[in-house]
């Protein structure tokens, strides 16, 4: 009985996450400013314009949020590495270190135990069929380049940033508002809805201190941002993940700190820094009327 609640319990997990769809790209590797990649450095200002918290803006400065967790795959220190290095100019989102960023939560969900963490080869699927597109999107690009005579201005990747992505799909015709297309904005907005779902998650656990579960924090970030979007079939198997959840303890060791007074304002900082990727990301969607997707 206890092992089929336990094989249950993972497919279900995977059909919950699978739904919600994590695609990402990538790309090679040229130049800060000729690649879709851009240069991996610590934006902090980047991420301090979002802060608005003042404990939460002195913990960035300090040692306890910068350095590295011993013994642990998650890093809370990687994770807002990659989370200000997405932060591009003019409001946009950099799609490298955008990637960078659900990798390392792909670490966090995966330390939460072999059930909660069973959906990332579903992911991992997924990041690789985004970044094949972009792959073939850098040989078109290359190509172009060799065949000119002249020397023209280049051809910008398509997949560099959420805007460049966005715009490039849609006028090639990859995107369609009635029916389901293997899009990289399709997939985005799946993402992007799962970001928040991470996002309230991590609002709850710092503001909720006691008498409520990781499991019930959880659900209740679950039925606000994704259970609209989702069949009453998959609803009813993400209460089977909830109950899975471990402690809260296990996400105090995740970000290295012993109590929640402690991981508060290294919430803080997290969740600004998140909220500023999902507003620039929600507007690019927005103007382009693609928040409901197929």
């Amino acid at each position: 009985m206890r092992m089929r609640r336990c094989v249950v319990t993972a497919v279900t997990l995977s059909l919950l996450l699978f739904l919600s769809s994590l695609w990402l790209p990538q790309g090679t590797v040229q130049s800060c400013e000729q690649s879709w990649r851009p240069c991996l450095s610590v934006n902090r200002e980047a991420v301090r314009a979002a802060v608005t918290d003042a404990a939460a803006d002195d913990a960035l400065g300090g040692n306890d949020i910068t350095r590295e967790c011993a013994g642990q795959q998650f890093q809370v220190s990687r994770l807002l590495l990659h989370l200000s290095s997405a932060l591009g100019p003019a409001s946009d989102v950099l799609l490298e270190p955008y990637l960078l960023c659900w990798e390392e939560l792909i670490k966090f969900m995966e330390s939460l135990g072999p059930l909660v963490g069973f959906f990332t080869h579903k992911v991992e699927e997924k990041i690789t069929l985004i970044r094949q597109l972009s792959l073939e999107e850098s040989t078109i690009v290359a190509t172009d380049d060799a065949q000119r005579v002249a020397p023209p201005p280049r051809r910008s990747h398509a997949y560099r940033s959420v805007r460049s992505m966005l715009e490039a799909e849609l006028q090639r015709g990859v995107v369609s508002f009635d029916s389901q297309t293997p899009s990289g904005s399709r997939t985005l907005l799946r993402l992007h809805r799962s970001l928040l779902w991470l996002q309230l998650l991590l609002e709850k656990l710092a503001t909720e201190r006691e008498g409520r579960s990781m499991g019930e924090l959880c659900r209740d970030a679950y039925l606000e941002v994704l259970a609209p979007h989702h069949p009453w079939l998959v609803q009813r198997a993400a209460e089977l993940v909830f109950h899975a959840m471990p402690d809260r303890k296990v996400f105090l060791q995740l970000v290295c700190v012993r109590t929640q007074e402690e991981a508060e304002p290294v919430i803080h900082v997290v969740v600004a820094a998140i909220q500023e990727i999902h507003r620039r990301t929600q507007r690019e969607l927005e103007i382009r009327n693609m928040l409901d997707l197929p």
